[in-house]
C-alpha cells in the first residue's frame, strides 16, 4: 500500500542535498585533477612528476573538498538553528502575533481570511513550531543541512573522480599524455553529466553539454599554461 512517506521519497527533491555534493566532488575531482595532470604533462617528458602531481593534488583535492563542504554547510546549519531559537523565543513572548504572521502566509498563497485563520490555529495546536520553520522560515527536512553528510559525500566523490584520470596518467604513453587525458576526462564529465541527471530527474543532454563545456574550457587553459610556462622535467 502507497503511503504519503512512501509517495514523498519517491520524488527527486529529496536527493538533492547529497546529490548536489556528490555531483560537485566528482566534477570538481575530475576537471581539476586532469586539469592539473594535463598542465604538467604539456611541460614533461616522463611520468614521475606527472603522477608525483596528481597524486598530491588527489589528496589536498579531497581533504579541501570535504573540509570546506563541512564549514559551508555548518555556517548554513548555525544560521537556522539561530533562526529557530529566535522563533522559539518569539513564539513563547508573543504568540498571538505569530498566529497572525502564519494566517497572513496562508492568505497570501491564495487561501481565504477565515480559512487561512483556520488552518494557523490548526497547525499551531499540533505543532507551532514546525509550522513556523516551514512556512515561515522556510525549513524543511528537505532544505536542513547536514555537514557530516555532505562532507563526506564531497571528499569521497571527489576521490572516485580524481582517481580517474590518475588511472589514465598510470596507463596512457607519456608522450601525447595530456590528449589522451581530454579524450578520458571528456568521456568521463558525460558519464557523470548522464548519471547525474538521470538520478536528479533533469535533462541529460542538457547536463552534459553543461558539464563537457566547462570542463573542456578548464583542461585546455590548464594546457595552454603547461605549454607557456612549462620547463622539460
Amino acid at each position: 500500500m502507497l503511503t504519503i512517506d512512501n509517495y514523498l521519497d519517491n520524488h527527486y527533491i529529496h536527493r538533492s542535498n547529497w546529490l548536489r555534493a556528490a555531483v560537485l566532488g566528482a566534477n570538481d575531482g575530475i576537471i581539476s585533477i586532469s586539469s592539473l595532470a594535463i598542465g604538467v604533462a604539456a611541460a614533461s617528458s616522463t611520468r614521475e612528476p606527472i603522477v608525483l602531481a596528481t597524486v598530491a593534488g588527489l589528496v589536498a583535492g579531497a581533504l579541501s573538498m570535504a573540509a570546506g563542504e563541512y564549514v559551508s554547510v555548518s555556517s548554513q546549519t548555525d544560521t537556522e538553528k539561530a533562526d529557530i531559537e529566535r522563533e522559539k523565543i518569539e513564539l513563547k513572548e508573543m504568540p498571538v502575533e505569530e498566529l497572525h504572521i502564519l494566517a497572513q502566509i496562508y492568505e497570501k498563497r491564495g487561501l481565504k481570511k477565515d480559512t487561512a485563520m483556520q488552518v494557523a490555529l490548526e497547525l499551531t495546536e499540533h505543532n507551532a513550531l514546525e509550522a513556523h520553520m516551514r512556512d515561515e522560515l522556510g525549513i524543511n527536512e528537505i532544505s536542513q543541512a547536514n555537514p557530516i553528510q555532505a562532507a563526506i559525500a564531497s571528499g569521497a566523490a571527489f576521490t572516485v573522480g580524481g582517481l580517474l584520470p590518475l588511472i589514465v596518467v598510470l596507463f596512457a604513453p607519456v608522450i601525447g599524455m595530456e590528449y589522451w587525458l581530454y579524450g578520458f576526462t571528456t568521456l568521463f564529465l558525460i558519464v557523470l553529466g548522464a548519471t547525474s541527471a538521470k538520478t536528479g530527474g533533469s535533462s541529460i543532454g542538457k547536463a552534459i553539454f553543461r558539464i563537457a563545456i566547462w570542463g573542456t574550457i578548464a583542461m585546455v587553459l590548464s594546457a595552454l599554461v603547461g605549454y607557456i610556462f612549462g620547463v622539460s622535467v
